[in-house]
């Protein structure tokens, strides 16, 4: 099988840090180190099953000691946080670099079409690999807590990207947007993964997650360039 990709990621280089990541040539080794076992935890979890995974294999298979996977990841489950994480880091970014002219509202929609259309922010093959690793999260508390704590701090990398085009920082404003559209992508791709319809189309993530962000538009920030 070939090396496979992931949410968040154009390819499959294990050596690349998470988008926008920067750092001393240290940090950015630990970086890729983890983003690299965190790619072969997936593949382990997608192809052999949760339960039959252990931390060991994750750690052989991704060339480090027991003791180094340790070191990154309490559990075996927390090994796809950063799997979890880079696809908040692409939409953020997305955020930010969406035109100026963009209201709120559509600068999230132009994001998240972009980060969650097969081809575009996103590889064909990723949105499917993610799909079979939230429903495992279905049947294991541990993955499923990883997926949520994930979510959650999403809300604060989307609130940092909403205050970077001009909103209020900090404000319960900006939370409140944030918490919403992390939601409503959230529950999009959610049921999305529940079902077997393909990634692109009317039933793919990227259209359930624009149709629920429409609701955004008679927020405080719905006016164009705020």
């Amino acid at each position: 099988m070939s090396h496979p990709t992931y949410p968040g990621s154009a390819d499959s280089s294990a050596s690349s840090p998470p988008a926008g990541f920067s750092g001393s040539l240290t940090e950015r080794r630990k970086s890729a180190t983890r983003t690299e076992i965190a790619r072969v935890a997936a593949r382990l979890f997608v192809t052999h099953g949760l339960r039959a995974t252990r931390a060991e294999d994750i750690a052989q298979a991704a060339g480090v000691a027991p003791r180094t996977f340790y070191r990154y990841f309490a559990t075996k489950e927390e090994a796809v946080g950063p799997l979890f994480g880079a696809g908040t880091e692409l939409w953020a970014q997305a955020v930010r670099e969406a035109p100026a002219v963009l209201s709120v509202p559509q600068a999230l929609e132009h994001a998240v079409r972009h980060v969650l259309t097969p081809g575009a922010g996103v590889s064909p093959g990723a949105l499917d690999w993610a799909r079979t690793l939230l429903r495992l999260a279905q049947e294991s508390p541990g993955l499923l807590r990883v997926w949520t704590e994930r979510c959650r701090e999403a809300e604060h990398t989307l609130a940092e990207a909403l205050a970077s085009r001009g909103g209020p920082a900090g404000s319960p404003e900006a939370r409140f947007t944030a918490a919403v559209a992390n939601a409503a992508v959230r529950v999009a791709f959610e049921t999305w993964s529940a079902g077997d319809t393909p990634a692109d189309g009317p039933t793919g993530p990227a259209a359930l997650a624009v149709r629920n962000l429409g609701m955004l538009r008679d927020f405080p920030w719905g006016g164009a360039g705020t």
